[in-house]
């Protein structure tokens, strides 16, 4: 049971607060940068990826990407909460705030503890690969092997080798799709491809700046 505070200076926190849904202190800081807020959220099975800004009525959504759209408008065949798919998904939030104009933004990670390499930080990097300008440390970005799914690769392989019924169970799931998991770097590359393809014209008007 949640002690409740005493004494004539408590003040009750905010609901949000209260529900550990909002950091009022962080927001305040990202709101006073005066620009955009590229917003990654996760749930149990996808990855949200958002650009906002605040507003005195309330938070304006510029645009928005969810990872189920992956494999709606892209094909993909992987899991919809994982590093590449988190990559992915901020990727296409990117080209789309590009899209309308929006160039700069800085990152809202809400309540959750940064940690290196998370897949907080891989939609982070689909944005800024995607030609946002993000401030960050590059420390805390995964490296691009593990963007690619190319560490699940080798263990895939190596495992169907060692072990071939443990890997039937392991990765049932990319196999009921006709995935082998030996094989998601290159989907990887054929997801964003197709996605690079989709907007064209966006990453054509950024060579020619």
């Amino acid at each position: 049971m949640t002690k409740m505070g005493k004494g004539p200076r408590y003040r009750v926190p905010w609901r949000r607060r209260r529900e550990g849904k909002t950091n009022y202190y962080k927001r305040i800081k990202l709101i006073l940068s005066g620009k955009p807020r590229f917003v990654v959220r996760k749930t149990n099975k996808y990855i949200i990826v958002q650009v906002s800004e605040a507003r005195i009525e309330g938070d304006r959504t510029i645009t928005v990407a969810h990872s189920r759209e992956l494999a709606k408008l892209y094909g993909w065949k992987a899991g919809t909460k994982n590093t590449s798919a988190a990559y992915l998904t901020g990727f296409l939030a990117g080209l789309r705030a590009l899209k309308v104009g929006v160039k700069e933004a800085v990152l809202d990670i809400g309540i959750v503890r940064p940690k290196k390499g998370s897949r907080t930080f891989s939609a982070l990097k689909g944005g800024i690969d995607a030609g946002l300008s993000i401030p960050h440390s590059e420390e805390i970005l995964p490296s691009e092997e593990r963007i690619k799914g190319l560490h699940i690769a080798e263990w895939a392989r190596k495992l169907s080798e060692e072990n071939p019924e443990r890997y039937k169970r392991l990765f049932s799931k990319y196999l009921d799709v006709g995935l082998k998991p030996e094989d998601l770097p290159k989907h990887f590359e054929e997801v964003l491809n197709k996605i690079r393809d989709d907007y064209k014209d966006v990453i054509g008007n950024l060579k020619e700046v």
